[in-house]
Formats: C-alpha cells, sequence, structure tokens
C-alpha cells in the first residue's frame, strides 16, 4: 500500500511537473525602432512647452525611420558609420535649437539611461547616441 501511495504521488508529481514546463510568460514583443521611439519620447521632467513638445515628437519618428532606414541598408559599415554620425549631428544641432543647451543635456542623459540595455540590440545604429 505504501508503494502504491508512494507511485501515486511521484507519477502525480511529474504530471504537474511537465505540465508547468511548457507554460511560459508571453510579453507582448516590440520591435526596436518603437522601442527607441518609446524611448525618445519620453520627456518627463523637462517641462517642455506643447509646441516644443509636438516637434520633439516629430523629429524623433522621422529620425528613428532614417536610423532605421540607414542600418538596415547594404551599404558598407563605414558608409553606415558616417551616415549615422551625421544624422547624430543634424539630430544635436536641432535639439540645442529647439531646447537650449541646458535642456538638451538633460533631455540626452535621459535617453542615454533609457537606450543603454538596448545598445547590443541597436549594433551600429548606437552611434547615433
Amino acid at each position: 500500500m505504501k508503494h502504491l501511495k508512494l507511485l501515486t504521488f511521484l507519477g502525480l508529481f511529474v504530471f504537474l511537473a511537465s505540465a508547468s514546463y511548457g507554460q511560459s510568460l508571453k510579453m507582448p514583443k516590440m520591435d526596436l525602432a518603437s522601442q527607441v521611439l518609446g524611448i525618445l519620447d519620453n520627456t518627463k521632467g523637462l517641462g517642455l512647452s506643447a509646441d516644443q513638445e509636438s516637434k520633439l515628437k516629430t523629429d524623433n519618428k522621422s529620425f528613428v525611420d532614417e536610423l532605421m532606414n540607414i542600418t538596415g541598408s547594404n551599404a558598407s559599415d563605414d558608409d553606415k558609420k558616417a551616415s549615422i554620425l551625421g544624422l547624430k549631428n543634424k539630430r544635436t544641432k536641432f535639439l540645442t535649437d529647439l531646447l537650449g543647451s541646458d535642456l538638451f543635456k538633460k533631455y540626452s542623459g535621459q535617453i542615454l539611461k533609457g537606450i543603454n540595455p538596448l545598445k547590443s540590440k541597436l549594433g551600429l545604429a548606437a552611434l547615433a547616441f
């Protein structure tokens, strides 16, 4: 009788363990461009006007689109690097004109903190930040 109880318990344990093994949490997957855009659009704590925020979000969208086009192109790595650095310089000028140097530094720091976990996924595109 003891052996039967032990075998039943063991069988039940193996069944439950195998049933739970196949289950995992399903996280919604966001593409890389959406993740980067979400980080760039985060302006909490900057105190931007509605006009500044609107212009920033419009530029963020076009910046991410251009960045993804560059990284997805068939160009050589050197050409991609040059294009990305050119895009970064253009964006730096835009942000400095829009936000001023103090807010630009604060916004850039905020972006870097958010982008750091994605740097390995971004590859060459990480040069833009």
